[in-house]
């Protein structure tokens, strides 16, 4: 199992060519350079991880650090992480079953253990088929340095504004009175 060893640029014992190896990928720049970047900066964007990429070795596009990244994650030297829609983080996969928090005010992400220990540590009913062998588990809240510095979060409900779904004019038919296709008129 590999463990986090920043400031070497090594996961557990064994350098990060050795990691390729054992994984069974060839061993080239653009993969050392996007696996230390991982390793160096948990929970980094694909924009993070390139900039990085391009500081170690000069210029390699965008596309060819995707590439990299699928080919690590396949691997399972590399875990990307879903936190939102726009973007993906990725960290090493240590296979220890941990979750993420992310706070809603300034973005930071922290691993968490997973709360029951064992993947997969959610079950869905047997009725659906699925035989589950993982789930991402994300925490979403506010973080105790936003919370010191008085930053409103999702419990301060009140002072929020009002969500006004639509500007429909009062007399302006709802979608609940529109014919349907197929349907008979409405009573």
């Amino acid at each position: 199992m590999m463990t986090r060893r920043h400031d070497t640029g090594m996961t557990g014992t064994r350098p990060l060519d050795a990691e390729l190896r054992a994984a069974g990928l060839r061993v080239t720049a653009p993969r050392l350079a996007a696996l230390a970047a991982v390793a160096e900066r948990q929970h980094a964007d694909v924009d993070a991880i390139a900039a990085e990429v391009r500081a170690r070795l000069g210029t390699v596009s965008k596309q060819a650090v995707y590439d990299v990244l699928d080919a690590l994650t396949g691997a399972g030297l590399v875990r990307r992480v879903p936190i939102d829609d726009r973007r993906a983080r990725y960290e090493l996969d240590l296979h220890d079953n941990h979750h993420h928090l992310v706070c809603r005010v300034c973005g930071r992400i922290e691993d968490v253990p997973c709360a029951v220990g064992a993947a997969p540590c959610l079950d869905v009913p047997a009725a659906c088929g699925f035989a589950v062998d993982e789930a991402d588990v994300i925490y979403r809240g506010t973080c105790a340095a936003c919370r010191a510095d008085h930053v409103p979060d999702a419990l301060d409900v009140p002072d929020r504004p009002p969500v006004v779904a639509s500007a429909r004019p009062a007399d302006a038919p709802s979608a609940l009175d529109l014919p349907r296709p197929g349907a008979g008129p409405r009573p």
